[in-house]
């Protein structure tokens, strides 16, 4: 467990176990005056994307010392998903690393170590990253899982806060920005991900490709040769 948790750079601490388990506190009249365009762009990108495929890069900002700098960690690779609760990030840099989910199953794959973690599903998604992208149809059934909060727009993105409703201590809160502007429908550009040591993920996605056409075997794992499998 402790291999791809790491290694993945925290992409979703908290998301299996915590895995396998996305800026700033705003005014209360700010919030209410952003609320109806965040919230309603986040509804819209939930109910009209089915489906998706993107390249992303991950940043990985690590607590430090009073007296040191912040370590970063910087990461890159492929996602896909199809709805519900189906998909694939696919890590290229600095390690080969696969992480799958077919629906019933969540597979952690590290290349280095040839090995496999394998948990149910059902365990694992609830209020994690992937509840925000792969599994939630609507905005109501998101708000089931997490406390929404819409923020001030930045970077040209609309903003929703995310704080988990079981808060178990490995995530605080997530953040997701929408490009809306020139958009049919809004487009996830970035998840950001604050875990409960104050280490922050954030996950820049390039050429999202909404409601993508996706092979039935994008999500299906096969086990390499020779691989050790873990099921926890």
């Amino acid at each position: 467990m402790t291999f791809s948790l790491q290694r993945l750079g925290a992409v979703f601490t908290g998301f299996v176990v915590w895995l396998v388990m996305a800026w700033g506190m705003l005014t209360c009249a700010m919030a209410q005056n952003a609320a109806p365009d965040a919230l309603d762009a986040l509804s819209q990108f939930l109910k009209q994307t089915q489906s998706g495929r993107a390249q992303f890069t991950q940043v990985v900002i690590a607590l430090a010392k009073a007296d040191q700098a912040p370590r970063r960690k910087t990461s890159s690779g492929t996602f896909e998903f199809q709805k519900p609760q189906q998909f694939r990030f696919a890590y290229q840099k600095p390690f080969v690393q696969t992480m799958v989910s077919d629906g019933h199953s969540l597979w952690l794959y590290d290349a280095d170590l040839n090995q496999v973690t394998v948990r149910k599903q059902s365990q694992s998604l609830g209020q994690t990253p992937a509840a925000l992208i792969a599994s939630s149809g609507d905005l109501k059934a998101l708000q089931a899982e997490f406390v929404l909060k819409a923020e001030a727009d930045a970077e040209g993105l609309q903003w929703v806060r995310a704080t988990p409703k079981q808060n178990e201590g490995s995530i605080q809160f997530l953040r997701v920005g929408l490009k809306v502007a020139g958009q049919t429908v809004p487009v996830l550009t970035v998840l950001e991900i604050v875990d409960g040591l104050g280490q922050t993920s954030r996950l820049s996605f390039q050429n999202f490709e909404v409601n993508a056409k996706l092979a039935a075997e994008t999500f299906q794992f096969r086990t390499p040769s020779g691989a050790q499998v873990i099921r926890p």
